[in-house]
């Protein structure tokens, strides 16, 4: 199942990578996983009572999500498609500003206008994420090569799903920046489904990394579920792209525990003993299994932590769900640096039209 693993079945490491994550690191992303789970676990509560539109979980990817971020600096762009949670939550998104924009509520950054999970947070380095999949790889290459010509040291990591590895984008954003040799590294999040669509019948192919080689770069394949193997793979492709030396492949081999979406009903299409199969490899409990291999942590942290994660989530539940929607005038705002005469117009009457109603209904 796995090429590149680190943790052994007991937790220890060998000492050759016991220098990979200071344990202030190793408890940090411990807690955000755990964070991660009880997010995603009420958010999908909200989507059942019909408080938010749509919602995806990450249960299971958190060790490449977050793993993965973990090497980059702040100014690295990260161009994510709709699972990357914990990447934000890593990069230091406020929790906030991420259930705003699941409600899409008047301190939604981008004003209601993208469905949930489809984050732009442009302060953090996080572009906008779109629908299709796969347009992210080609925008990543080109702010990759953008960085270059211009000096400025910057790389960018693009994530994207087994799926879109067989689309037309993946072949354009790779074969773009094995051409220019730009410094972008791509995570494919191989979670061994595509929807409802199993990776076996998505390609014949046992080694998606191995696909690089068309495009004349690196690729590799590594247990997504092992933390320590999705960082020490992404240090190596940072640094390559950092020095120059080019854009990398990297397959992370995990498992999607939930639903593709709240839309979705996975016990149509896979077996329990699969599900089952998999937890026991799951990335929380092999990290859990570490850090208390290392005398740094214990089952009643655990514990007390996720009750915390879960009345801090409570409180902004509570506090993002009592603001009102954004207001209706701002469908005129954002379209253009400067509203250009006419359509500002149009905004005046409408905001015109409004008062009057308002006037109209006393």
């Amino acid at each position: 199942m796995n090429r590149c693993s680190i943790l052994n079945e007991d937790g220890s490491i060998e000492e050759e990578y016991s220098e990979l994550l200071p344990d202030e690191d190793l408890i940090k992303i411990l807690k955000l996983i755990i964070y991660n789970r009880v997010f995603d676990n009420r958010m999908l509560l909200l989507q059942r009572q019909g408080r938010l539109g749509f919602y995806l979980t990450s249960t299971g990817e958190e060790a490449v999500t977050i793993g993965s971020a973990y090497p980059l600096s702040d100014e690295d762009p990260i161009f994510i498609s709709y699972r990357e949670l914990g990447a934000l939550l890593w990069r230091g998104v406020p929790p906030a500003m991420i259930l705003n924009q699941l409600i899409g509520n008047e301190h939604d950054a981008i004003k209601g206008r993208q469905m949930p999970v489809h984050y732009s947070f442009k302060d953090y380095a996080i572009p906008s994420v779109s629908s299709p999949v796969g347009t992210q790889l080609s925008h990543a290459c080109g702010a990759a090569y953008a960085y270059q010509l211009q000096n400025k040291g910057l790389i960018t990591m693009a994530f994207f799903g087994e799926g879109t590895a067989s689309t037309g984008e993946f072949h354009s954003g790779l074969n773009f920046s094995g051409t220019l040799n730009a410094p972008v590294v791509f995570i494919l999040r191989n979670n061994g489904y595509s929807i409802s669509t199993p990776e076996s019948k998505q390609s014949n192919c046992k080694d998606l990394s191995q696909r690089a080689q068309a495009y004349g770069i690196d690729g590799t394949q590594v247990d997504g579920n092992d933390l320590f193997a999705v960082i020490h793979s992404v240090n190596q492709a940072v640094d390559k792209a950092r020095n120059g030396d080019g854009p990398s492949l990297i397959e992370m081999q995990t498992y999607r525990q939930g639903a593709h979406s709240s839309s979705d009903e996975p016990s149509k299409y896979r077996a329990n003993t699969e599900e089952e199969a998999w937890k026991k490899v799951d990335c929380l409990v092999r990290l859990k299994r570490h850090a208390i291999w290392k005398g740094i942590w214990n089952e009643d942290e655990s514990k007390a932590y996720e009750k915390e994660a879960d009345d801090s989530i409570t409180h902004l539940i509570h506090n993002s769900s009592a603001y009102l929607p954004p207001a209706v005038a701002t469908i005129f705002d954002d379209v253009y640096e400067v509203i250009p005469n006419a359509l500002l117009q149009q905004k005046e009457e409408y905001l015109l039209y409004l008062k009057n109603k308002e006037v109209r209904n006393g």
